[in-house]
């Protein structure tokens, strides 16, 4: 064989090793399709399996009717005290755990605790109205109210609670009939 016959062959063969799968036209449109629709296909399946059904796992109860309910629950309520109803104001127990435990049930800021007669009993010589007056207005560490908001009635009732659990022998305060109001009414103004 000669040179120029075997750089035919030669040159032949390297053409036909650089041949793709690809011979004709119509296979590279088909590849060129293919390309483009295999992938989108693809993602719409996955797409389609991963948005499959309802989630039934731990934790994926966010769709059901109960946490649906517990999510727009009121945050909060209003109560509204109708003036001289005496059902509707606390008793000299409530208000005490409600404001005055805070410091009188463990002496804090150097309040009489509750029942210690020896520490109320000075205070209690003063009298009724002194010790609402300091209740009220405040006194040493003690704010107005004890940083409440009660009526005043309902801090006089706080004040016997605490009095005679130290040794007094205080009457229990009623509300008047038309005074209870009064506190609030002037309090707005």
């Amino acid at each position: 064989m000669s040179d120029a016959q075997h750089n035919q062959a030669s040159h032949a063969d390297a053409h036909e090793v650089h041949e793709g799968p690809i011979k004709t036209p119509k296979q590279l449109i088909g590849a060129v399709v293919a390309s483009f629709v295999v992938p989108v296909v693809v993602i719409i399946m996955l797409a389609n399996f991963v948005n499959f059904g309802g989630k039934t796992g731990a934790g994926s109860d966010s769709m059901s009717e109960e946490a649906t309910a517990r999510r727009i629950q009121p945050i909060g309520s209003i109560e509204i005290k109708v003036a001289g109803d005496a059902s509707a104001l606390k008793s000299g127990e409530q208000v005490f755990q409600a404001q005055c435990s805070a410091c009188h049930a463990t002496g804090a800021a150097g309040a009489p605790k509750l029942g210690d007669e020896g520490a109320w009993g000075a205070r209690i010589k003063t009298g009724y109205e002194a010790l609402l007056t300091s209740a009220l207005k405040g006194k040493g560490n003690m704010g107005a109210q004890g940083g409440g908001d009660f009526s005043d009635v309902e801090i006089g009732r706080a004040v016997v609670y605490m009095a005679n659990k130290g040794g007094a022998k205080f009457d229990e305060p009623k509300a008047p009939a038309g005074a209870a109001s009064a506190p609030d009414a002037a309090a707005s103004k």
